[in-house]
């Protein structure tokens, strides 16, 4: 299993790089250039917008309203998907480790259809989430932005911090130090917080700091 999980991250950069020489070499004059992994990759998925950084392999951040939609499907036994032409995290980076993948625009916000369910479970929407955050205070404030939308829509920013000493995983993966969470309710009142990437120790409120 594991030799299978560093198989396809070996794989994913081997067909980075196919694509790059194939690209090079219909070049004339190599007056044209392409970077090998790119930082800025603006995705427009329709239900959220993000945008993500491939030498990261994480988004920068991701932006998506919250506006009370009915739940009709569940999300059952769904995995998340690489996104085609865009390089991300990956199953190998998750195996066997405290992260996560966690849902930066949630499942349980968008399954008023499966198109949209499905959109939340591509990997540009995925960070290296650490497991007890994912499951307890991130995903109650999340509930607890489905309950105010009943009021209103909400828009929701999400920025994804790096320190400079932030941890890269031997598959390459890059490790977000916390995550700014950004609410801007329908009346123009802004609600934010701030969740350290690590075990949560206090209640999701208690995470509620100045807006920038």
């Amino acid at each position: 299993m594991i030799l299978f999980m560093f198989y396809l991250k070996v794989k994913k950069y081997l067909l980075l790089f196919f694509f790059i020489i194939l690209f090079s070499c219909g070049e004339s004059g190599g007056e044209d250039t392409i970077s090998a992994l790119r930082s800025n990759v603006m995705i427009d998925k329709g239900i959220y917008k993000v945008s993500y950084n491939e030498k990261f392999e994480q988004p920068n951040w991701i932006e998506y309203t919250v506006s009370n939609r009915p739940k009709n499907v569940d999300r059952g036994n769904k995995d998340f998907y690489l996104e085609e032409g865009v390089v991300t995290s990956d199953n190998a980076d998750y195996y066997k480790n405290e992260w996560d993948k966690g849902h930066l625009a949630p499942a349980a916000t968008f399954s008023d259809s499966e198109e949209n369910l499905n959109k939340t479970f591509s990997f540009i929407n995925c960070a290296m989430q650490i497991d007890n955050l994912n499951r307890g205070e991130w995903a109650q404030l999340e509930q607890q932005v489905r309950d105010w939308s009943v009021n209103g829509n909400i828009k929701v920013k999400i920025d994804l911090v790096f320190a400079a000493n932030h941890e890269i995983r031997s598959t390459g993966v890059h490790v977000p130090t916390g995550f700014w969470k950004n609410l801007t309710f329908s009346n123009g009142n802004q609600t934010c917080y701030y969740f350290p990437n690590s075990s949560t120790d206090k209640n999701w409120d208690k995470y509620e700091t100045t807006c920038n």
